[in-house]
């Protein structure tokens, strides 16, 4: 599923160019941006994106008519070196336009992430802004039928440290070769979470509720002060750091199961690891649209050099879409 999309003139723009300041660019008839000469995915349903230091996988799976997941990746050159960045959103479909409100988070926070990169800027201050200016940004499409909402996680990897910010249930996870240091590096917003913080119930009984997918925290209107959690993580060694939707954690809700999945592959590989993750989570039962980016650990030299190569051109940051969610009858429902 990309964000090819149709301006007011039917043309197509490239989800690359129409993401960063530089403003839409139109499609060739071959299909190829006719600004940066990127390929264009078409269609909604899947869409693979791979910059070097990060790459992700989207797709609407088999039960959903649309994928309202949505994902930017970017790259930037800071004063202390390449950045790797990305973030996902999961549209909430109990609330309207769910693939219309992803993308505008994930195009509205890229912005400001990847601007805050190239100046080096603190990177966990960076990020709490990059959420708010999202959520700030979902007022525009409130409408007659209600205001749109969507969970949000964002990553930012630097050659020091990972930084994770996140509303919802969308997930960051720090995955390495030795099951004993992978580990879940946010905490869901969710009537389910806090069911088990509290000793209610355990994961299982919690996962298993008709309300496990209620979420307590978004981006919205109907939430006008959200109030990111953000966290940072210094790598003891090689791993790698993936950021989802829950269509993926779904199945592998454990850090060492997932690291299980993507190693050792995606650490040379990321983007066929991803795509292999999306792969496992449809045949898996695909209850809902799945979104898998991955961040190998340390920043692979060649990859980010080229990276910083691309990072000059106006051409960043790359999105893609996807997203979905049920109702509950607290907070969201994703």
């Amino acid at each position: 599923m990309s964000t090819s999309t149709q301006d007011s003139s039917g043309a197509q723009e490239c989800p690359v160019c129409s993401a960063d300041s530089a403003g839409p660019a139109a499609i060739g008839p071959d299909g190829y941006c006719e600004t940066c000469g990127r390929k264009v995915p078409v269609g909604r349903d899947h869409a693979e994106l791979d910059l070097g230091p990060v790459a992700g996988v989207t797709d609407r799976g088999l039960r959903h008519q649309r994928n309202e997941d949505a994902m930017a990746l970017a790259t930037a050159s800071g004063p202390l070196g390449p950045v790797a960045l990305a973030v996902v959103s999961d549209g909430v479909s109990s609330a309207p336009r769910p693939d219309e409100a992803s993308l505008m988070a994930v195009r509205t926070a890229m912005r400001l992430l990847l601007k805050s990169a190239r100046t080096g800027e603190d990177p966990a201050g960076a990020s709490a802004a990059a959420a708010k200016a999202g959520a700030r940004a979902l007022s525009e499409l409130v409408g007659p039928e209600g205001a749109p909402a969507a969970t949000y996680v964002s990553a930012v990897a630097t050659a020091e440290v990972l930084t994770v910010c996140w509303l919802g249930d969308s997930r960051a996870y720090w995955l390495a070769a030795d099951p004993a240091d992978c580990v879940r590096l946010t905490r869901d917003d969710s009537l389910a979470e806090e069911i088990v913080a509290a000793g209610l119930a355990s994961v299982d009984e919690a996962m298993s509720s008709p309300q496990a997918h209620v979420i307590t925290r978004w981006l919205g209107a109907d939430l006008p002060e959200p109030q990111p959690h953000v966290a940072q993580f210094a790598p003891p060694g090689p791993g790698v750091l993936l950021i989802c939707s829950d269509g993926l954690w779904n199945y592998r809700p454990e850090a060492a199961d997932l690291a299980a999945l993507a190693l050792p592959a995606a650490l040379t590989d990321p983007l066929g690891a991803a795509a292999a993750m999306v792969k496992f989570a449809i045949e898996s039962g695909g209850i809902d649209n799945i979104t898998a980016v991955l961040i190998p650990f340390p920043l692979n030299a060649d990859r980010a050099d080229n990276a910083d190569r691309a990072d000059h051109s106006p051409t960043e940051p790359s999105v893609i879409t996807a997203s979905e969610n049920p109702p509950g009858e607290t907070g969201t429902a994703r």
